[in-house]
């Protein structure tokens, strides 16, 4: 009994001392250096960054923002600053100018990378980490993303088109709940065991790029097209692939976002373009191939 009491208290005051540490960041200040209000989760602040300025096209679908254009940055309170992590959407002649504001900045470049195929123009993926000031980390952020032609002023609110999807069925199939972003219907699930980068646990796992994500945008007459990221251990990316490729998706992309995660993480991403019932049933059956928390 003494033993369960100190536990609990012990849970009760890391949270508390999360809670302070959350406090003690001036938030308002890293929204105005970033020129957006953050999406808020637990004690992460998301600031997205979606190439609104671009057309890209593959295979004859003009891709939403929100489905593989949605660049993003998360800060997370960590060791009296902050963790930062992101994963930001560049033209190919705007990677290096953006690395080298990084690098000067003191951020750390994880990964460098395509996710998806044959798009034009085509799009590659930064993704990014530090620790330190938020505020600073900010400011380093920003000025990367002037060297591109990132839209540096928030987008405009307002309601999301409807998704012209049956809904509740992809629901039912993948085992999660969806939402609506943007007019593309996505989903984030977690997987059962925790992660951890750089000895913090990265909670929650959908702000901080960590959940196996799929999205569906709708192309007409019940059909999606669908693209996303599977979040693997090393046993499960094979079984995984097979389970897409059996069922009509195309694996476009396998490597890390990540450098010293715990456990290590393998990150498959897919695209394909077709009835939307007959994916979700091909995705999940990749998801049962991995250790995920599905209703």
């Amino acid at each position: 009994m003494r033993l369960a009491l100190l536990f609990v208290v012990s849970i009760l005051a890391a949270s508390l001392n999360m809670a302070a540490r959350s406090q003690e960041i001036d938030w308002q200040k890293v929204d105005e250096t970033l020129g957006r209000k953050a999406a808020v989760s637990g004690d992460v602040h998301r600031y997205g960054f979606p190439r609104t300025d671009l057309s890209v096209t593959l295979d004859s679908v003009v891709i939403k923002p929100a489905l593989a254009l949605g660049g993003w940055v998360a800060f997370k309170p960590a060791h009296g600053g902050a963790m930062a992590m992101g994963d930001l959407v560049l033209l190919e002649t705007e990677i290096n100018p953006v690395m080298l504001k990084l690098i000067e900045g003191g951020l750390e470049i994880t990964a460098v990378h395509n996710h998806v195929l044959r798009a034009s123009p085509a799009t590659f993926y930064m993704h990014v980490g530090g620790h330190g000031d938020p505020v600073k980390m900010a400011a380093v952020i920003r000025d990367a993303l002037s060297a591109s032609k990132t839209p540096l002023t928030a987008p405009a609110g307002g309601a999301p088109p409807p998704i012209d999807l049956d809904t509740a069925q992809l629901d039912q199939i993948i085992g999660a709940k969806g939402q609506n972003n943007g007019g593309v219907y996505q989903f984030a699930v977690p997987r059962r065991d925790p992660i951890s980068e750089g000895g913090m646990q990265l909670a929650p796992v959908g702000p901080m790029g960590v959940a196996e994500a799929i999205g569906f945008q709708p192309t007409g007459a019940g059909k999606a097209a669908t693209t996303g990221d599977f979040v693997l251990t090393a046993d499960e990316v094979n079984p995984v692939i097979r389970a897409l490729r059996s069922n009509g998706i195309e694996v476009t992309a396998l490597h890390s976002h990540m450098l010293d995660e715990q456990p290590r993480l393998f990150f498959c991403h897919f695209w394909a373009n077709d009835d939307a019932v007959k994916l979700a049933k091909g995705l999940r059956a990749a998801l049962d191939k991995a250790a995920v928390a599905l209703n």
